[in-house]
């Protein structure tokens, strides 16, 4: 659209929420929009948004704990105390002509205030399983983008008359979807005709993944060709390596690592990954069309990692495993026969590129500028 907006995202809490606004933002002040981020300064959008270089209005709220109702008073108290201080900011330096929240209760005074002053809002929903907050407030959304195709059932009947409900995909940053095969395995220091095998259970690991493949040393290691890059979470990194007890020319070949930092060109790099299955790591995985074995954290609430885990297994471009069922031999042949089977790795790369995951920042852009447009 050839008007430039004024946008605003409420967006924070953990990286699960902040990065696909990052995206987000990045697609839309490309082009030519101007974004302005509203959080909190003690939680992580307080060092992520600023260092990304968007404009940040800081406010504070709490949720609350259902096993404490009296918890509500509080929260309901900091919303509006965080409304009013929005109010104040933007009578002031002017309304956006459009907003987006991305869940968690810091969406709840922007969303809140945009619906009493006739601004249109949208909420994004990244998890399969959608949050009170974005729940709450989809009500008086112009439209609710939802990542998962298996979250639209939550939110039907609660969208208003004029709500329109999108399947919009997770928006992944742009240092990740626009890394390189070849950066990545320069910077890990693998040859092109090895096997690369990436590990990862998110920053603060997963003891059962990690166990599992540490089961599979000998196997991975009698394949001369294969290159393992560990990522085992930083409360787990002595005891992997302890388990681990390689010698050094093993060492050559399994790097072992408390955390990645550039995991887009790790993805890049992978012929294969294993994780668990956050909503933020399979829109990576997707994204950059890396054939994967996905176990489910068991005890996501209402299991909403194996829902995650479907998408990509519904549509043959990964293998879900069930935790339950690391320790046999249905997870070390989902591996090991991926690994041997460069034609099998092939046609799952072809699964994902159907997907299109990288294109959701495009696409929540486009809605964006829709829903402004329809002002």
């Amino acid at each position: 659209m050839e008007r430039k907006l004024e946008v605003a995202i409420a967006a924070g809490g953990t990286a699960g929420h902040i990065n696909p606004a990052l995206a987000l933002a990045e697609e839309l002040t490309e082009r030519g929009h101007h974004v302005t981020f509203v959080g909190q300064e003690a939680k992580l959008e307080g060092t992520l948004v600023p260092q990304a270089g968007y404009d940040f209005f800081k406010i504070v709220v709490t949720g609350f704990d259902r096993a404490a109702p009296w918890t509500m008073v509080s929260a309901v108290w900091r919303v509006a105390k965080a409304e009013r201080a929005l109010k104040a900011h933007f009578d002031a330096a002017g309304y956006p002509d459009v907003a987006i929240g991305f869940g968690a209760y810091v969406e709840m005074p922007l969303l809140r205030l945009c619906g009493k002053r006739g601004v249109p809002y949208l909420i994004h929903e990244q998890n399969s399983v959608p949050g009170l907050a974005n729940k709450t407030c989809a009500r008086c959304a112009s439209a609710v983008c939802v990542a998962f195709p298996g979250a639209r059932n939550a939110f039907e009947g609660k969208l208003g008359k004029d709500g329109k409900l999108v399947v919009t995909g997770n928006p992944v940053r742009r240092s990740v979807v626009r890394a390189s095969r070849e950066a990545g395995r320069a910077s890990f220091g693998v040859s092109d005709d090895e096997v690369m095998l990436l590990v990862f259970g998110g920053s603060l690991g997963a003891r059962h993944v990690n166990t599992a493949v540490v089961a599979l040393k000998d196997e991975l290691m009698a394949r001369p060709d294969v290159h393992v890059i560990h990522s085992t979470g930083k409360e787990l990194f002595d005891e992997v390596q302890e388990q681990l007890t390689l010698t050094d020319e093993q060492r050559a070949r399994w790097q072992v690592m408390p955390y990645i930092d550039n995991m887009g060109e790790a993805l890049a790099a992978a012929d294969l990954v294993v994780s668990r299955a956050g909503a933020s790591s399979i829109a990576e995985i997707a994204a950059l069309k890396v054939p994967s074995v996905l176990v489910p954290y068991p005890l996501a609430t209402a299991d909403h990692q194996t829902t995650n885990a479907r998408l990509l297994s519904d549509a043959d471009c990964a293998v879900l495993v069930p935790d339950d069922q690391l320790d046999g031999d249905v997870f070390a042949h989902a591996v090991l026969e991926a690994l041997d089977e460069p034609a099998r790795r092939e046609a799952m790369r072809d699964a994902a590129q159907r997907l299109a995951q990288d294109k959701a920042a495009q696409v929540l852009a486009d809605e964006v500028e829709r829903v402004a447009a329809n002002r």
